[in-house]
């Protein structure tokens, strides 16, 4: 049988072909979604599906945020739903849904979300150790992507802290997150905020050319240009550059679609060129 393209083959395949690093988080706030789509659940699922219509083209992935789904009650995983179904299947989908729990808990949450919602990558967290991760770790073809260094102001409250070696914790988490990646069938990434360009540097100088999720970008302020100067791999790739409200939220009018895909194709060329002359 052969085996499965992986989940870091197929994103580079579409950064390719879209000659893109940049990922759409979909994170909708009912309140900010145009009057003219109505209200409700409905609604939320028509301002995803209209953005993602309008945007796929300059785009390498998308990330839904499970909360801004949940937050509908009922309803919500079903947009969600509507939403993955509406996304091309050349383009790879993360669910942004930052799992990490043990036994039947963590297998549960990989047959919701890799087999019946079909997602190509999820967010986990690392806190509970290795075993929490291997139902995630060993699905081939898909992707598990590990919160390492976030963008907020209080991350270093927890992954700053030393541990033995002296090192902080979120460097023990990047030495762990490569070896997993050469030890499990998925592939392995990592987050890390582009409000950190500095840690970032240290943790792509430790997990050499693997995938890290860079959010922060846009409308948290995160420094782009310098996190492309120091988060690129040896190959000029290797970022998945997230941003959410500056390309959801571009207009608010009855063509809210095309000004979020105006953002979306300016990030994006932004983006390429800092990224031509980071590896020039």
């Amino acid at each position: 049988m052969t085996s499965p393209v992986s989940f870091a083959e197929r994103l580079d395949q579409r950064r390719r072909s879209a000659g893109s690093l940049l990922c759409i988080g979909l994170d909708p706030v009912p309140s900010k979604v145009p009057a003219s789509l109505g209200s409700g659940a409905a609604a939320v699922s028509r301002f995803c599906r209209d953005i993602v219509e309008s945007t796929h083209e300059w785009v390498s992935c998308y990330k839904p945020n499970l909360a801004f789904f949940t937050q509908l009650g009922p309803a919500g995983l079903e947009v969600l739903h509507e939403v993955r179904q509406a996304i091309p299947r050349d383009i790879p989908v993360i669910l942004d849904c930052k799992v990490g729990d043990v036994g039947e808990t963590a297998r549960a949450y990989a047959r919701g979300w890799f087999d019946e919602l079909d997602f190509d990558a999820i967010t986990v967290n690392p806190y509970m150790g290795e075993d929490s991760l291997e139902p995630f770790l060993a699905r081939e073809g898909r992707g598990v992507i590990v919160i390492c260094k976030t963008s907020n102001p209080g991350s270093g409250d927890v992954q700053n802290v030393p541990v033995a070696g002296g090192d902080p914790l979120y460097l023990t988490v990047a030495d762990r997150c490569r070896a997993w990646d050469q030890a499990y069938p998925a592939s392995v990434g990592l987050v890390v905020g582009a409000t950190w360009p500095e840690e970032l540097k240290a943790v792509r100088d430790r997990v050499g050319d693997q995938e890290i999720l860079l959010p922060g970008v846009g409308a948290q302020g995160g420094d782009l240009e310098g996190s492309l100067r120091v988060g690129l791999n040896a190959r000029g790739s290797g970022l998945i550059c997230s941003a959410s409200r500056s390309v959801l939220y571009a207009g608010s009018g009855i063509d809210f679609a095309g000004a979020a895909g105006a953002a979306a194709r300016s990030l994006r060329d932004e983006i390429n060129t800092i990224r031509a002359t980071a590896v020039a």
